[in-house]
């Protein structure tokens, strides 16, 4: 499938600005960052997603996120737009309106709040997300966020579906990430969305990364990917994990914003209550990480 080449590679899962004074979508920055994306070789991009702070939108805002997205990367990369709700009807409703925004796939979650009492309600969730939705499903597997992890048998079970790609695991959990490769066909996608783990996974046979730090540094998350089977890869993971630790205390929709104010895409770091902005001390700690990346890519 050429959407599935089209995913080897690095897909940023994007920020959402916001008006650091009326907390709207900031529609101009927005498509700056799809500019600076653009111009540094992300292979695509993933709005509405934790990184997005989707759960802090509107369905409205949603939509208009996704319509900024795709009329600003004009078929130049991948759109894969966040569905994730806690029923089927409503994560249908969501891929059905990215469909007709333009969006080349949908990227849908496990119930959150009332979660499975059993692996197989999340093998019926999502064959019967995948058997409606207009739009081919990228699996996500976030258990911090969503309270339960996707099993590798429930992925085994769905991964033949003719209207899944793959699964993007931000689990952390490198054992898991590989028993999932494990038990799926090799056409199946496996993406990395843990920045720390990216070279490890890459060199195990993963297929790419879906990475937040990519919002703020694309370039060197593109170099990366590349160069992952040597020692400059190494070089690089390393620099990215200490990026991703001086964010990681902080939540990476608050500190990726903080690593684009940094670099001058953005404006502001604003996000939505709950989330906070990155305090002082952690700004300094991100701007001097970032800094070190850069240097180490030079």
């Amino acid at each position: 499938m050429e959407l599935q080449q089209a995913l080897r590679g690095i897909t940023t899962p994007l920020v959402t600005p916001f008006d650091p004074d009326s907390s709207d979508i900031d529609e101009p920055a927005l498509r700056d960052l799809l500019k600076h994306l653009l111009e540094n070789d992300i292979d695509a991009v993933f709005p509405c997603g934790t990184t997005g702070e989707f759960a802090s939108l509107t369905p409205e805002e949603r939509n208009r996120v996704h319509e900024i997205t795709v009329d600003a990367v004009d078929g130049e990369v991948p759109v894969l737009a966040g569905a994730a709700a806690t029923s089927v009807a409503e994560t249908v409703d969501y891929a059905e309106d990215a469909a007709a925004i333009g969006a080349d796939a949908a990227v849908v979650t496990p119930p959150y709040f009332h979660t499975a009492n059993a692996p197989e309600g999340n093998q019926r969730f999502i064959e019967q997300v995948a058997d409606r939705s207009p739009l081919p499903l990228l699996l996500y597997n976030i258990p911090v966020c969503t309270g339960q992890r996707l099993e590798p048998e429930t992925v085994e079970a769905v991964a033949a579906h003719d209207n899944i790609l793959g699964l993007k695991d931000s689990s952390g959990d490198l054992e898991y990430f590989l028993s999932v490769m494990r038990r799926t066909p090799d056409e199946f996608l496996m993406l990395q969305g843990y920045d720390a783990l990216l070279v490890p996974a890459l060199r195990m046979g993963a297929d790419g990364g879906v990475n937040a730090l990519s919002n703020a540094v694309p370039a060197q998350l593109s170099e990366l990917y590349e160069a992952s089977g040597d020692e400059r890869g190494d070089r690089l993971q390393d620099a990215v994990s200490e990026l991703f630790g001086a964010c990681a205390a902080h939540g990476f929709a608050p500190a990726a914003k903080t690593a684009l104010e940094y670099r001058g895409v953005i404006p502001s770091d604003a996000v939505r209550p709950p989330l906070v902005e990155v305090p002082d001390d952690g700004r300094e700690s991100i701007g001097d990480a970032v800094d070190g990346l850069l240097e180490t890519s030079e």
